[in-house]
């Protein structure tokens, strides 16, 4: 179903009144909470009409910068932007649910603040450029899932101007693939499906052959209870400058995710920080 929710403008000024920093955006939060029976249910927190940005701060050379926002009864959301040489980019996600507003959490058995904070996985953005993305996109953490889409973010403005450069999104740009590549169905819009692609055998040397990658056992649990279970050996062919397999070792994978009503998903992380989401 759908759900209301608010586009929040944020329009930062320094000492001369000049915007330092702007962000219009609209978000969603599905988040899955602990009942007062011991059930999980997940539950839709959507930005109300009623929006503050206290805290916001411009940032400079030395000091992040910050846009914060808070709505309903007790709930925030935050992003931190650093500067970096000639780029500027999100570090971290905040996101504070408070669990007494009762119209959103009815029977929650945890009261009081939960605070969730994630990093944020955008690229960096170069200064005097805007950072623009129509399409949804999602960052899942914690037994939450934040949507976000109709996104425009520009930090550290330069000359109290918003420029007219743009950096799109990934989920803004159209992938086209071969005629003699078979058309696959559309997912959910905020899911990022990796292609498959066949290689040409070499003509010079062979390529060293890579053994198939080992078996693991990965579960989700909500409470004492398994919600979601994995047996896979997974590997990922990456063609950049030249073709990459990488097989995923389940003896160095951590699982995480979430399980809800609709919806579940498995995150794997190994020790070289490779994360793939089902």
């Amino acid at each position: 179903g759908f759900f209301q929710s608010y586009a929040v403008e944020v329009d930062i000024k320094d000492a001369s009144n000049a915007t330092c920093l702007y962000a219009d955006w609209m978000m969603r939060f599905l988040i899955t909470y602990e009942s007062n029976n011991g059930d999980y249910k997940t539950t839709t927190l959507n930005l109300s009409s009623n929006v503050t940005h206290n805290g916001s701060v411009c940032g400079n050379d030395t000091q992040a910068a910050l846009v914060a926002v808070q709505f309903g009864e007790g709930h925030s959301w935050s992003i931190n932007i650093t500067k970096n040489n000639e780029t500027y980019q999100g570090d971290f996600i905040t996101l504070t649910y408070n669990t007494n507003d009762t119209a959103v959490f009815p029977d929650a058995k945890r009261k009081g603040p939960v605070t969730v904070l994630v990093k944020d996985p955008s690229s960096p953005i170069q200064l005097n450029t805007v950072f623009v993305c129509h399409n949804s996109f999602v960052i899942e953490a914690e037994n939450t899932t934040q949507t976000f889409w109709n996104v425009t973010m520009q930090a550290f403005v330069q000359n109290g101007t918003v420029s007219k450069k743009e950096s799109r999104c990934p989920a803004d740009t159209p992938t086209s693939a071969p005629t003699s590549t078979p058309t696959v169905p559309p997912t959910v819009a905020n899911v990022t499906t990796a292609s498959t692609t066949t290689l040409s055998p070499a003509t010079t040397t062979a390529p060293k052959p890579v053994e198939n990658p080992d078996t693991g056992n990965y579960s989700l649990k909500i409470g004492n209870k398994t919600c979601f279970l994995a047996t896979v050996g997974l590997q990922l062919n990456v063609s950049h400058d030249k073709p990459l397999l990488i097989n995923i070792n389940p003896k160095t994978t951590i699982a995480d995710g979430a399980c809800g009503n609709t919806t579940a998903t498995l995150k794997l992380n190994d020790g070289n920080s490779t994360l793939i989401g089902f």
